[in-house]
């Protein structure tokens, strides 16, 4: 019998490269939220909470027995940006030159690299990075209330409603 690792839930930080503002339009906040929604599907990952900002998102997520947290981040970061390419090359290819880069592994970037995980040991610690991740749009600006703001799951944990189907409440 193979046994895997249980990793703890996993604070999560992507941020696009030199901050540009790639995720400001819905399609590729979409892309995300299509990302996560697979992970959860295939039971790669569990999402217990995020934001997606215009240049960076925030996630509490955990890998699934099976998959090796790096693993799943790589998924994720890949597809994504994949899928945001894609869309570039037709529909705005000068703007894709924008992250055109000098690499011998890939022509365009669009993640930094060396994203920050961080696991989370304590429900105290938890609780303060879902509410930093709630929290993410009203600093910004974006709304006066967590919970306001479409691309986050503040109104999941606010509300119990679950717009995006793929959360799961930390307490579950």
């Amino acid at each position: 019998m193979i046994s895997h690792p249980i990793y703890y839930p996993e604070f999560y930080t992507a941020t696009v490269l030199e901050w540009k503002r790639l995720l400001q339009p819905e399609k590729y906040k979409q892309i995300i939220v299509k990302s996560l929604h697979f992970l959860v599907q295939d039971k790669r990952a569990i999402v217990n909470a995020f934001v997606i900002m215009d240049n960076h998102l925030h996630l509490i997520w955990q890998a699934m027995p099976g998959y090796k947290p790096v693993d799943v981040q790589h998924s994720f970061l890949k597809y994504t940006a994949q899928q945001i390419k894609f869309d570039l090359q037709i529909n705005h290819p000068m703007a894709l030159a924008h992250f055109k880069v000098d690499a011998r592994d890939r022509e365009y970037q669009f993640w930094e690299r060396n994203s920050l995980g961080i696991e989370l040991f304590s429900e105290a610690v938890f609780l303060q990075k879902l509410n930093y991740v709630h929290s993410n749009p009203v600093s910004a600006g974006l709304c006066k209330l967590p919970e306001e703001y479409k691309y986050s799951s503040a109104k999941f944990y606010a509300t119990g409603v679950d717009d995006f189907g793929f959360l799961q409440h930390f307490r579950c």
